[in-house]
């Protein structure tokens, strides 16, 4: 352990020291019930405890009245039942040496009107936020002092409930949408000059010292700086969020300010305040850094400090007080322990893909796109322990995602494991993903889990087509095929021959033309990002690319701090987009080939006439040597899928005779995405 590392140096936060400077912040997963965090909630936040942190902080966006609906499973402190849920994660957290704080928050325009209570939204003017699209009532001072009272009495809960602290929300929100002359055109006292415009917030914090004292740790949450084009008038810009600032710190009321740079209001400001892969590491260290020196109070900033390094050189150039590893630390719950014991290198990092952010924001829970272990820390463990019974021989065949993922789980129970792969390398699909340069990160997963399988002692063989006697040979208890699958080009009328599966685009083993028709059935990463791919590849050259997908918009299974990266590279590059069309059928004439597009709604066809035509319609899976070997298996093939729900051991004999179970994970069995690869195999593998 390194006692001069500043991320393992104490710190004192008011009366609370905590043990070290690194935090998860305020976030939800989506993980309450009925508003509520109860025991899946706990876990979550127990695990990070167990990993070291030296604080969590946990509901994000916790509603503290009901004219704020909830919008992504966020908890609710308007009443009291939430205090003995705060109790029981207090007692779980602190029992592992970390600090626990809640924030609270009315989110004004951010909601809808037809979720909770059905009660209209509010806000100070009647101004539209575009993501979640409510028109909100404009607050009469009858609401504004029932929403102050509000905050007082949630800060209140708490305290009561254990909690070490409260952080007020003040970005995108209903505080700082006083803030705002975009937002704010009142003509009475909370509007006009700053002073008004600030007069809220100020009645919120008095509210709340009056109702916790002044001994408990109440702090903020706001925004400094909107991040707006210039062109936008009325927007919150960085000389005037430090007159907001200091006139908040001059209350007394303040025990920490944590720092926010840009707007949530639009899907493409969300997706830079939330950035994602193609985001440099940490991209406003600096600008909290300068906010720090203007005042003298802790300072904490979470936005993608995804790695140690950042966050080491945030403390050591005194940037930050507290850094937030809050991604980081969904991707693995144990930074702080691997960092003490000298094991940094076996951290699992966050790749940055936005699966957890972009969950939520499709009315989801939050999960890690590589460690499904997080938010199912009841069921799924994040240190997979030796098995207590005999051990056993298995084969993987494949060493994409999901069979590093089996090789990796079964060397952890303690298993011999041989691992068979076709390619020279490992990472399957994902070695595709990672050809587009903004998201090239995503080869983080494959580096991991291949690190992992070697640190076990995996045997492995590459450039090796498996036949099943080779299996047999081996004599093995366990055989995974995790084959994968091949693209799905079977889905056309006619023409399947003529068409260039995505796959062969990425790869590089068929060379795009310069007139392309990209058909895309998939709406997940694949088909935009062979998208964007072709748009931005030699653009010097003038390919004429037309995006066509059978969707009312665009990739509709990728999120919302996802796609506005996709659609900047579409437009710049002056890509067609045409949707509600579907590919039904291709053939070659003369001038090239004709594609024929579909439209459901018209009943109609039309034509166009290109060089290459591109599809992206998932895959089918490769299963013949699952099939091969499936007779001689003693479950053959079968899962207990209640086992497997409940997190059993699969002990299925449909074959009295058979000598190895048999199974097979990921795209072997249909097609999915990597979570539900990696997923498969934790699952399955756990118990063996």
């Amino acid at each position: 352990m390194s006692t001069d590392d500043p991320l393992l140096q104490p710190f004192q936060l008011k009366h609370l020291r905590l043990k070290n400077r690194i935090i998860s912040t305020s976030h939800e997963p989506a993980y309450s019930e009925d508003g509520l965090p109860k025991e899946r909630y706990r876990l979550y936040h127990e695990e990070k405890a167990k990993g070291g942190i030296a604080m969590t902080m946990f509901g994000g966006s916790t509603l503290v009245a009901p004219d704020s609906p909830p919008v992504f499973g966020n908890l609710y402190a308007g009443n009291d039942k939430i205090i003995p849920y705060f109790q029981e994660m207090a007692d779980g957290v602190h029992k592992h040496g970390a600090a626990l704080m809640c924030q609270i928050t009315h989110l004004g325009r951010r909601s809808v009107s037809n979720a909770g209570d059905w009660l209209p939204i509010v806000a100070p003017s009647c101004v539209r936020e575009e993501v979640h699209r409510g028109f909100p009532k404009i607050m009469e001072e009858s609401d504004i002092r029932r929403i102050v009272k509000a905050y007082g009495a949630a800060a209140k809960r708490c305290q009561l409930g254990g909690l070490d602290g409260v952080e007020i929300e003040a970005y995108g929100h209903l505080l700082d949408a006083f803030w705002m002359k975009r937002t704010n055109f009142r003509t009475d006292r909370y509007g006009g000059s700053l002073e008004n415009r600030v007069r809220f917030s100020l009645e919120v914090l008095e509210e709340i010292r009056k109702q916790v004292g002044n001994d408990y740790i109440v702090g903020i949450r706001m925004v400094f700086d909107e991040g707006l084009d210039e062109n936008i008038a009325g927007g919150l810009r960085l000389e005037e969020g430090l007159k907001i600032g200091e006139m908040l710190v001059e209350t007394g009321a303040l025990d920490f300010i944590n720092i926010i740079k840009g707007h949530i209001d639009t899907e493409e400001g969300e997706s830079l305040v939330l950035p994602s892969m193609g985001i440099p590491a940490a991209p406003y260290l600096e600008f909290a850094g300068a906010i720090k020196r203007e005042f003298n109070l802790p300072v904490f900033h979470a936005t993608r400090i995804n790695e140690v390094a950042s966050a080491r050189y945030a403390l050591r150039e005194n940037l930050l007080d507290l850094v937030g590893m809050t991604r980081a630390h969904m991707a693995d719950p144990y930074i702080v322990k691997k960092i003490e014991s000298g094991k940094e290198d076996l951290i699992r990092p966050c790749v940055g893909m936005g699966y957890c952010l972009d969950r939520l924001y499709e009315n989801n829970d939050a999960l890690c796109a590589h460690n499904p272990a997080t938010g199912r820390e009841k069921t799924m463990p994040h240190f997979v322990p030796q098995t207590s019974g005999s051990l056993r021989k298995v084969v993987v065949i494949g060493a994409g995602p999901s069979g590093l993922e089996a090789a990796r789980v079964c060397a952890e129970r303690g298993h011999s494991v041989v691992l068979f792969e076709a390619n020279d390398r490992p990472g399957g699909q994902l070695l595709l993903a990672a050809k587009i340069k903004r998201r090239r990160e995503i080869i983080g997963i494959v580096d991991w889990l291949f690190t992992e399988v070697q640190r076990l002692g995996v045997e492995m063989r590459f450039n090796c087509y498996t036949e099943a006697s080779e299996i047999l040979a081996k004599m093995p208890d366990v055989v995974i095929v995790a084959t994968g699958g091949l693209p799905n080009t079977e889905f056309l009328r006619e023409g399947s021959d003529l068409v260039v599966p995505s796959w062969d685009i990425l790869a590089g083993s068929v060379k795009p033309k310069k007139n392309i028709l990209l058909f895309d059935d998939n709406g997940q990463h694949p088909g935009i990002s062979c998208a964007e791919f072709l748009a931005k590849r030699d653009s010097h050259l003038g390919t004429n690319l037309e995006y066509v997908t059978p969707e009312r918009t665009i990739a509709p299974d990728v999120g919302g701090t996802n796609y506005p990266a996709y659609l900047t590279a579409l437009y710049e590059n002056e890509v067609k987009i045409t949707l509600n069309h579907r590919l039904t059928e291709v053939r070659r004439n003369t001038s090239g080939l004709v594609a024929t597009l579909y439209n459901e709604y018209t009943h109609s066809n039309i034509e166009r006439t290109v060089e290459q035509i591109v599809v992206e319609h998932g895959t089918l899976p490769l299963d013949e040597l699952y099939f091969e070997l499936r007779e001689q298996s003693s479950n053959g093939g079968e899962i207990d899928l209640e086992a497997l729900i409940s997190g059993k051991a699969q002990n299925l004999v449909n074959n009295p005779e058979g000598n190895f179970q048999l199974f097979r994970v990921g795209d072997a069995v249909a097609s999915r995405n990597v979570h539900s690869a990696i997923y498969d195999s934790l699952r399955l593998c756990k118990d063996l």
